[in-house]
Protein backbone atom coordinates (compact mmCIF):
# COMPACT_ATOMS: atom_id res chain seq x y z
CA UNK A 1 0.00 0.00 0.00
CA UNK A 2 1.41 3.46 -0.86
CA UNK A 3 2.35 5.54 2.14
CA UNK A 4 0.18 8.47 3.09
CA UNK A 5 1.13 12.01 2.23
CA UNK A 6 2.09 13.36 5.61
CA UNK A 7 2.31 16.94 4.35
CA UNK A 8 -1.48 16.90 4.02
CA UNK A 9 -1.78 15.91 7.68
CA UNK A 10 0.71 18.55 8.80
CA UNK A 11 -1.02 21.31 6.82
CA UNK A 12 -4.41 20.43 8.23
CA UNK A 13 -3.17 20.28 11.84
CA UNK A 14 -1.23 23.52 11.44
CA UNK A 15 -4.22 25.25 9.87
CA UNK A 16 -6.58 24.21 12.67
CA UNK A 17 -4.14 25.41 15.34
CA UNK A 18 -3.66 28.75 13.58
CA UNK A 19 -7.44 29.21 13.37
CA UNK A 20 -7.82 28.42 17.08
CA UNK A 21 -5.03 30.77 18.19
CA UNK A 22 -6.31 33.49 15.88
CA UNK A 23 -9.82 33.31 17.31
CA UNK A 24 -8.48 33.49 20.85
CA UNK A 25 -6.40 36.57 20.08
CA UNK A 26 -8.93 38.47 17.97
CA UNK A 27 -11.74 38.49 20.54
CA UNK A 28 -10.29 41.46 22.45
CA UNK A 29 -12.00 40.81 25.80
CA UNK A 30 -11.53 42.89 28.93
CA UNK A 31 -13.27 43.50 32.25
CA UNK A 32 -13.77 47.06 33.51
CA UNK A 33 -13.71 48.41 37.07
CA UNK A 34 -17.37 47.50 37.57
CA UNK A 35 -16.63 43.86 36.65
CA UNK A 36 -18.50 44.05 33.34
CA UNK A 37 -17.17 42.10 30.38
CA UNK A 38 -16.50 44.02 27.16
CA UNK A 39 -15.43 42.89 23.71
CA UNK A 40 -13.91 44.78 20.86
CA UNK A 41 -12.20 42.93 18.05
CA UNK A 42 -8.45 43.30 17.91
CA UNK A 43 -8.65 43.96 14.17
CA UNK A 44 -10.85 47.00 14.83
CA UNK A 45 -8.40 48.42 17.35
CA UNK A 46 -5.08 47.58 15.71
CA UNK A 47 -5.16 48.17 11.98
CA UNK A 48 -1.48 47.23 11.81
CA UNK A 49 -2.60 43.61 12.25
CA UNK A 50 -4.61 43.59 9.00
CA UNK A 51 -1.73 42.51 6.70
CA UNK A 52 -0.95 39.68 9.12
CA UNK A 53 -4.29 38.08 8.24
CA UNK A 54 -2.81 37.15 4.85
CA UNK A 55 -0.88 34.52 6.82
CA UNK A 56 -3.43 33.82 9.55
CA UNK A 57 -6.50 33.35 7.31
CA UNK A 58 -5.89 29.68 6.61
CA UNK A 59 -9.41 28.36 6.01
CA UNK A 60 -8.58 28.07 2.27
CA UNK A 61 -5.92 25.54 3.27
CA UNK A 62 -8.51 23.56 5.25
CA UNK A 63 -10.60 23.26 2.09
CA UNK A 64 -7.44 22.48 0.10
CA UNK A 65 -6.60 19.43 2.24
CA UNK A 66 -10.31 18.64 2.31
CA UNK A 67 -10.25 18.27 -1.46
CA UNK A 68 -7.29 15.90 -1.17
CA UNK A 69 -9.13 13.93 1.53
CA UNK A 70 -12.53 13.75 -0.15
CA UNK A 71 -11.06 12.77 -3.49
CA UNK A 72 -9.16 9.93 -1.86
CA UNK A 73 -12.16 8.78 0.17
CA UNK A 74 -14.55 8.74 -2.82
CA UNK A 75 -12.03 6.97 -5.04
CA UNK A 76 -11.49 4.37 -2.32
CA UNK A 77 -15.24 3.88 -1.91
CA UNK A 78 -15.74 3.38 -5.65
CA UNK A 79 -12.95 0.80 -5.76
CA UNK A 80 -14.72 -1.16 -3.01
CA UNK A 81 -18.11 -0.97 -4.68
CA UNK A 82 -19.62 1.46 -2.15
CA UNK A 83 -22.46 3.42 -3.80
CA UNK A 84 -22.64 7.21 -3.60
CA UNK A 85 -25.55 7.35 -1.13
CA UNK A 86 -23.85 5.03 1.38
CA UNK A 87 -20.52 6.84 1.03
CA UNK A 88 -22.11 10.26 1.53
CA UNK A 89 -24.13 9.14 4.56
CA UNK A 90 -21.00 7.63 6.13
CA UNK A 91 -18.80 10.64 5.40
CA UNK A 92 -21.35 13.19 6.62
CA UNK A 93 -22.15 11.15 9.73
CA UNK A 94 -18.48 11.05 10.60
CA UNK A 95 -18.15 14.81 10.13
CA UNK A 96 -21.20 15.71 12.22
CA UNK A 97 -20.61 13.24 15.03
CA UNK A 98 -18.29 15.52 17.10
CA UNK A 99 -20.74 18.39 16.60
CA UNK A 100 -23.65 16.67 18.37
CA UNK A 101 -22.17 17.01 21.88
CA UNK A 102 -21.42 20.70 21.34
CA UNK A 103 -24.98 21.40 20.21
CA UNK A 104 -26.51 19.41 23.06
CA UNK A 105 -24.27 21.12 25.62
CA UNK A 106 -25.29 24.61 24.52
CA UNK A 107 -28.92 23.57 24.17
CA UNK A 108 -28.71 22.60 27.84
CA UNK A 109 -27.13 25.94 28.76
CA UNK A 110 -29.84 27.89 26.94
CA UNK A 111 -32.62 25.80 28.49
CA UNK A 112 -31.26 25.92 32.05
CA UNK A 113 -30.10 29.55 32.00
CA UNK A 114 -33.28 30.90 33.69
CA UNK A 115 -33.20 28.15 36.31
CA UNK A 116 -29.54 28.74 37.11
CA UNK A 117 -29.98 32.53 36.99
CA UNK A 118 -27.30 32.88 34.35
CA UNK A 119 -27.02 36.40 32.93
CA UNK A 120 -29.00 36.60 29.70
CA UNK A 121 -26.36 38.75 28.01
CA UNK A 122 -23.61 36.25 28.84
CA UNK A 123 -25.69 33.33 27.56
CA UNK A 124 -26.45 35.09 24.28
CA UNK A 125 -22.87 36.24 23.64
CA UNK A 126 -21.24 33.02 24.83
CA UNK A 127 -23.62 30.78 22.86
CA UNK A 128 -23.09 32.78 19.68
CA UNK A 129 -19.30 32.76 20.09
CA UNK A 130 -19.25 29.04 20.90
CA UNK A 131 -21.28 28.11 17.82
CA UNK A 132 -19.53 30.39 15.31
CA UNK A 133 -17.19 27.53 14.25
CA UNK A 134 -20.21 25.60 12.96
CA UNK A 135 -20.27 27.78 9.81
CA UNK A 136 -17.47 25.58 8.49
CA UNK A 137 -19.54 22.42 8.80
CA UNK A 138 -22.52 24.18 7.20
CA UNK A 139 -20.44 24.83 4.07
CA UNK A 140 -18.20 21.81 4.13
CA UNK A 141 -21.02 19.25 4.28
CA UNK A 142 -22.31 20.56 0.95
CA UNK A 143 -18.79 20.53 -0.51
CA UNK A 144 -18.39 16.89 0.54
CA UNK A 145 -21.70 16.00 -1.11
CA UNK A 146 -20.46 17.58 -4.36
CA UNK A 147 -17.14 15.70 -4.35
CA UNK A 148 -18.05 13.17 -7.11
CA UNK A 149 -19.18 16.05 -9.34
CA UNK A 150 -15.99 17.99 -8.57
CA UNK A 151 -13.84 14.98 -9.32
CA UNK A 152 -15.69 14.38 -12.59
CA UNK A 153 -15.16 18.05 -13.50
CA UNK A 154 -11.46 17.70 -12.80
CA UNK A 155 -11.20 14.52 -14.85
CA UNK A 156 -12.85 16.25 -17.79
CA UNK A 157 -11.58 19.83 -17.66
CA UNK A 158 -8.50 19.70 -15.41
CA UNK A 159 -7.29 23.21 -14.54
CA UNK A 160 -10.14 24.77 -16.50
CA UNK A 161 -12.47 23.58 -13.72
CA UNK A 162 -10.52 25.75 -11.25
CA UNK A 163 -10.36 28.70 -13.62
CA UNK A 164 -14.10 28.46 -14.27
CA UNK A 165 -14.89 28.72 -10.56
CA UNK A 166 -12.49 31.65 -10.19
CA UNK A 167 -13.99 33.41 -13.23
CA UNK A 168 -17.50 32.94 -11.85
CA UNK A 169 -16.49 34.41 -8.49
CA UNK A 170 -14.79 37.37 -10.20
CA UNK A 171 -17.84 38.11 -12.39
CA UNK A 172 -20.20 38.06 -9.41
CA UNK A 173 -17.86 40.35 -7.48
CA UNK A 174 -17.71 42.75 -10.42
CA UNK A 175 -21.50 42.86 -10.72
CA UNK A 176 -21.73 43.50 -6.97
CA UNK A 177 -19.24 46.38 -7.18
CA UNK A 178 -20.92 47.96 -10.21
CA UNK A 179 -24.44 47.70 -8.78
CA UNK A 180 -23.47 48.44 -5.20
CA UNK A 181 -25.24 45.27 -3.99
CA UNK A 182 -22.85 42.86 -2.29
CA UNK A 183 -25.54 40.15 -2.19
CA UNK A 184 -24.55 39.38 -5.79
CA UNK A 185 -21.50 37.68 -4.28
CA UNK A 186 -23.60 35.31 -2.15
CA UNK A 187 -23.08 32.36 -4.56
CA UNK A 188 -19.37 32.76 -3.94
CA UNK A 189 -19.91 30.79 -0.74
CA UNK A 190 -19.94 27.83 -3.12
CA UNK A 191 -17.62 29.06 -5.87
CA UNK A 192 -14.74 30.22 -3.66
CA UNK A 193 -14.64 27.25 -1.32
CA UNK A 194 -15.19 24.79 -4.16
CA UNK A 195 -12.27 26.46 -5.93
CA UNK A 196 -10.00 25.78 -2.95
CA UNK A 197 -11.38 22.25 -2.75
CA UNK A 198 -10.67 21.73 -6.46
CA UNK A 199 -7.03 22.68 -5.88
CA UNK A 200 -6.88 19.86 -3.34
CA UNK A 201 -8.22 17.42 -5.92
CA UNK A 202 -5.49 18.54 -8.32
CA UNK A 203 -2.89 17.95 -5.61
CA UNK A 204 -4.23 14.45 -4.97
CA UNK A 205 -4.19 13.64 -8.68
CA UNK A 206 -0.51 14.55 -8.77
CA UNK A 207 -1.10 17.44 -11.18
CA UNK A 208 1.38 19.69 -9.38
CA UNK A 209 3.08 22.26 -11.64
CA UNK A 210 6.83 22.63 -11.71
CA UNK A 211 8.41 24.79 -8.95
CA UNK A 212 9.03 27.64 -11.40
CA UNK A 213 5.35 27.68 -12.40
CA UNK A 214 4.29 27.51 -8.75
CA UNK A 215 6.54 30.45 -7.90
CA UNK A 216 5.11 32.49 -10.77
CA UNK A 217 1.55 31.61 -9.76
CA UNK A 218 2.31 32.57 -6.15
CA UNK A 219 3.75 35.92 -7.21
CA UNK A 220 0.88 36.55 -9.63
CA UNK A 221 -1.86 35.81 -7.09
CA UNK A 222 -0.14 37.85 -4.38
CA UNK A 223 0.40 40.75 -6.79
CA UNK A 224 -3.20 40.73 -8.01
CA UNK A 225 -4.43 40.53 -4.43
CA UNK A 226 -2.28 43.54 -3.52
CA UNK A 227 -3.76 45.50 -6.43
CA UNK A 228 -7.34 44.65 -5.42
CA UNK A 229 -6.91 45.72 -1.78
CA UNK A 230 -4.90 48.83 -2.66
CA UNK A 231 -6.91 50.25 -5.55
CA UNK A 232 -10.02 48.09 -5.39
CA UNK A 233 -12.90 48.09 -2.89
CA UNK A 234 -11.64 45.19 -0.80
CA UNK A 235 -10.39 45.36 2.79
CA UNK A 236 -6.76 44.57 3.53
CA UNK A 237 -7.87 42.17 6.26
CA UNK A 238 -8.61 38.66 4.98
CA UNK A 239 -10.57 37.96 8.17
CA UNK A 240 -14.16 39.18 8.37
CA UNK A 241 -14.23 42.86 9.30
CA UNK A 242 -16.67 45.66 8.59
CA UNK A 243 -15.87 49.33 8.14
CA UNK A 244 -12.51 48.94 6.40
CA UNK A 245 -13.64 48.18 2.87
CA UNK A 246 -15.55 45.28 1.36
CA UNK A 247 -15.53 42.33 3.77
CA UNK A 248 -13.52 39.55 2.10
CA UNK A 249 -15.20 36.66 3.91
CA UNK A 250 -18.93 37.35 4.39
CA UNK A 251 -19.67 36.39 1.71
CA UNK A 252 -16.29 35.18 0.45
CA UNK A 253 -14.94 37.10 -2.50
CA UNK A 254 -12.49 36.32 -5.27
CA UNK A 255 -9.76 37.81 -3.05
CA UNK A 256 -10.09 34.83 -0.73
CA UNK A 257 -9.69 32.42 -3.65
CA UNK A 258 -6.57 34.31 -4.76
CA UNK A 259 -5.21 34.04 -1.22
CA UNK A 260 -6.01 30.33 -1.12
CA UNK A 261 -4.27 29.74 -4.45
CA UNK A 262 -1.19 31.62 -3.25
CA UNK A 263 -1.16 29.59 -0.03
CA UNK A 264 -1.56 26.34 -1.98
CA UNK A 265 1.42 27.28 -4.17
CA UNK A 266 3.47 28.06 -1.06
CA UNK A 267 2.58 24.69 0.51
CA UNK A 268 3.49 22.80 -2.66
CA UNK A 269 6.78 24.66 -2.96
CA UNK A 270 7.57 23.81 0.67
CA UNK A 271 6.38 20.20 0.31
CA UNK A 272 9.88 18.63 0.41
CA UNK A 273 10.77 20.49 3.62
CA UNK A 274 7.39 19.79 5.24
CA UNK A 275 7.73 16.14 4.29
CA UNK A 276 11.18 16.02 5.86
CA UNK A 277 9.88 17.65 9.05
CA UNK A 278 7.18 15.00 9.35
CA UNK A 279 9.78 12.26 9.13
CA UNK A 280 10.96 13.23 12.62
CA UNK A 281 9.22 10.84 15.08
CA UNK A 282 8.39 13.55 17.63
CA UNK A 283 6.84 15.83 15.01
CA UNK A 284 4.77 13.01 13.58
CA UNK A 285 3.53 11.89 17.00
CA UNK A 286 2.42 15.48 17.71
CA UNK A 287 0.66 15.66 14.33
CA UNK A 288 -1.16 12.40 15.07
CA UNK A 289 -2.15 13.53 18.56
CA UNK A 290 -3.82 16.68 17.24
CA UNK A 291 -5.13 15.18 13.99
CA UNK A 292 -7.15 12.45 15.69
CA UNK A 293 -9.07 15.11 17.64
CA UNK A 294 -8.77 18.07 15.25
CA UNK A 295 -12.50 18.57 14.69
CA UNK A 296 -13.18 18.39 18.43
CA UNK A 297 -10.50 21.00 19.09
CA UNK A 298 -11.95 23.25 16.41
CA UNK A 299 -15.54 22.93 17.59
CA UNK A 300 -14.88 23.38 21.32
CA UNK A 301 -12.16 26.05 21.39
CA UNK A 302 -14.64 28.93 21.51
CA UNK A 303 -16.59 27.24 24.30
CA UNK A 304 -13.31 27.20 26.23
CA UNK A 305 -13.06 30.94 25.62
CA UNK A 306 -16.55 31.47 27.03
CA UNK A 307 -15.80 29.38 30.12
CA UNK A 308 -12.52 31.15 30.87
CA UNK A 309 -14.09 34.58 30.30
CA UNK A 310 -17.01 33.66 32.58
CA UNK A 311 -14.62 32.46 35.28
CA UNK A 312 -12.69 35.72 34.97
CA UNK A 313 -15.83 37.81 35.42
CA UNK A 314 -16.86 35.70 38.41
CA UNK A 315 -13.45 36.24 40.00
CA UNK A 316 -13.50 40.00 39.55
CA UNK A 317 -11.85 40.20 36.15
CA UNK A 318 -8.78 38.12 36.90
CA UNK A 319 -6.55 38.09 33.81
CA UNK A 320 -8.80 40.38 31.76
CA UNK A 321 -7.91 43.77 33.19
CA UNK A 322 -5.69 45.18 30.43
CA UNK A 323 -7.36 46.82 27.43
CA UNK A 324 -6.79 45.07 24.09
CA UNK A 325 -3.70 46.10 22.12
CA UNK A 326 -2.07 47.72 25.15
CA UNK A 327 1.42 46.62 26.15
CA UNK A 328 0.07 44.91 29.26
CA UNK A 329 -2.52 43.10 27.15
CA UNK A 330 0.12 41.68 24.80
CA UNK A 331 2.37 40.64 27.68
CA UNK A 332 -0.53 38.74 29.22
CA UNK A 333 -1.33 36.81 26.00
CA UNK A 334 0.93 33.81 26.69
CA UNK A 335 -0.81 33.14 29.99
CA UNK A 336 -4.20 33.72 28.34
CA UNK A 337 -3.44 31.26 25.53
CA UNK A 338 -2.15 28.72 28.05
CA UNK A 339 -5.34 28.96 30.14
CA UNK A 340 -7.50 28.54 27.04
CA UNK A 341 -5.40 25.62 25.78
CA UNK A 342 -5.70 23.85 29.13
CA UNK A 343 -9.48 24.36 29.18
CA UNK A 344 -9.78 23.14 25.62
CA UNK A 345 -7.70 20.07 26.48
CA UNK A 346 -10.13 19.20 29.27
CA UNK A 347 -13.11 19.61 26.94
CA UNK A 348 -11.42 17.52 24.24
CA UNK A 349 -10.59 14.80 26.77
CA UNK A 350 -14.25 14.70 27.80
CA UNK A 351 -15.77 14.71 24.31
CA UNK A 352 -13.00 13.56 21.97
CA UNK A 353 -14.11 9.93 21.83
CA UNK A 354 -16.98 11.04 19.60
CA UNK A 355 -14.45 11.78 16.90
CA UNK A 356 -13.33 8.15 16.82
CA UNK A 357 -13.93 7.02 13.21
CA UNK A 358 -17.02 5.04 12.34
CA UNK A 359 -16.73 1.57 10.81
CA UNK A 360 -16.20 1.57 7.03
CA UNK A 361 -19.11 2.46 4.77
CA UNK A 362 -21.27 -0.48 3.75
CA UNK A 363 -21.88 -1.57 0.19
CA UNK A 364 -25.65 -1.58 0.66
CA UNK A 365 -27.59 0.93 -1.38
CA UNK A 366 -28.75 4.15 0.26
CA UNK A 367 -30.94 6.57 -1.65
CA UNK A 368 -28.81 9.74 -2.10
CA UNK A 369 -31.88 11.86 -1.32
CA UNK A 370 -31.71 10.75 2.34
CA UNK A 371 -28.19 12.02 3.17
CA UNK A 372 -28.75 15.08 0.97
CA UNK A 373 -31.92 15.98 2.92
CA UNK A 374 -30.07 15.56 6.22
CA UNK A 375 -27.17 17.68 4.95
CA UNK A 376 -29.53 20.46 3.83
CA UNK A 377 -31.22 20.52 7.25
CA UNK A 378 -27.92 20.42 9.15
CA UNK A 379 -26.27 23.06 6.96
CA UNK A 380 -29.22 25.44 7.17
CA UNK A 381 -29.47 25.17 10.96
CA UNK A 382 -25.72 25.39 11.55
CA UNK A 383 -25.41 28.36 9.23
CA UNK A 384 -28.09 30.25 11.15
CA UNK A 385 -26.63 29.28 14.52
CA UNK A 386 -23.22 30.56 13.44
CA UNK A 387 -24.78 33.98 12.90
CA UNK A 388 -26.92 34.21 16.03
CA UNK A 389 -28.47 31.95 18.66
CA UNK A 390 -31.99 33.38 19.18
CA UNK A 391 -32.06 32.90 22.95
CA UNK A 392 -34.92 35.42 23.25
CA UNK A 393 -37.11 33.04 21.18
CA UNK A 394 -36.69 29.66 22.87
CA UNK A 395 -38.84 27.76 20.37
CA UNK A 396 -36.71 28.93 17.44
CA UNK A 397 -33.48 28.27 19.32
CA UNK A 398 -34.72 24.77 20.16
CA UNK A 399 -35.58 24.06 16.51
CA UNK A 400 -32.20 25.28 15.23
CA UNK A 401 -30.32 23.31 17.88
CA UNK A 402 -32.39 20.16 17.41
CA UNK A 403 -32.14 20.17 13.59
CA UNK A 404 -28.44 19.23 13.27
CA UNK A 405 -28.78 16.55 15.95
CA UNK A 406 -31.68 14.87 14.15
CA UNK A 407 -29.84 15.22 10.85
CA UNK A 408 -26.84 13.41 12.31
CA UNK A 409 -29.05 10.63 13.63
CA UNK A 410 -30.52 10.18 10.15
CA UNK A 411 -27.05 10.10 8.61
CA UNK A 412 -25.77 7.67 11.21
CA UNK A 413 -28.70 5.36 10.63
CA UNK A 414 -28.24 5.49 6.87
CA UNK A 415 -24.49 4.88 7.15
CA UNK A 416 -25.10 1.51 8.81
CA UNK A 417 -22.42 -0.88 9.96
CA UNK A 418 -20.00 -3.03 8.04
CA UNK A 419 -20.20 -6.61 9.36
CA UNK A 420 -16.77 -7.31 7.88
CA UNK A 421 -15.22 -4.72 10.25
CA UNK A 422 -12.31 -3.93 7.95
CA UNK A 423 -9.47 -1.70 9.06
CA UNK A 424 -10.33 2.00 8.88
CA UNK A 425 -6.76 2.80 7.95
CA UNK A 426 -7.01 0.82 4.75
CA UNK A 427 -10.35 2.01 3.47
CA UNK A 428 -9.66 5.68 2.96
CA UNK A 429 -11.27 6.83 6.20
CA UNK A 430 -8.05 8.41 7.38
CA UNK A 431 -7.07 6.91 10.71
CA UNK A 432 -3.60 8.12 11.56
CA UNK A 433 -0.92 5.85 12.95
CA UNK A 434 2.27 7.22 14.53
CA UNK A 435 4.10 4.24 13.03
CA UNK A 436 2.91 5.07 9.51
CA UNK A 437 6.01 5.05 7.33
CA UNK A 438 7.16 8.08 5.38
CA UNK A 439 5.15 9.54 2.52
CA UNK A 440 5.60 9.39 -1.18
CA UNK A 441 4.64 12.96 -2.18
CA UNK A 442 4.03 12.01 -5.79
CA UNK A 443 1.78 9.02 -4.98
CA UNK A 444 -1.73 9.64 -3.61
CA UNK A 445 -2.17 7.66 -0.38
CA UNK A 446 -5.12 5.40 0.22
CA UNK A 447 -5.62 6.67 3.73
CA UNK A 448 -6.63 10.25 4.14
CA UNK A 449 -7.82 12.89 6.55
CA UNK A 450 -11.13 13.10 8.27
CA UNK A 451 -12.15 16.64 7.24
Amino acid sequence: MPSRNRTVDLVRVGSILVVVAGHWLMQGLWVDETHHLHRRGLLELATWTHPLTWLLQVMPLVFLVGGFANGTSWSSARSRGVPYGAWLAHRAARLTRPMVQLILAWAGVVALAPVLSLPADWVRVAARAALVPTWFLAVYLVVVALTPLCLAAWDRWRWRSVLGLAAGAAVLDLVGVVTGHTWWSAPNVALVWLGCHQLGLAWREGRVPRPRVLALALAGCAGLLLVLVTWGPYAVSMVGLRGFGTDNTVPPHVTLLLLGTAQACLVLLADPWLDRACSHPLVWVCVVAVETRAMTVYLWHMTALGLVAGASVASGGLGLGPRPDSAAWWWSRPAWILALAATTAVLVAATGRWETPLPPATTRRVAPALPWAAIVVASACLGLLAREVPTERPWLAAALLLGPVLAHQALHGAAGRDPRGRSHHRDGSGVLDPRDSGPSPRTPPRSTLAP
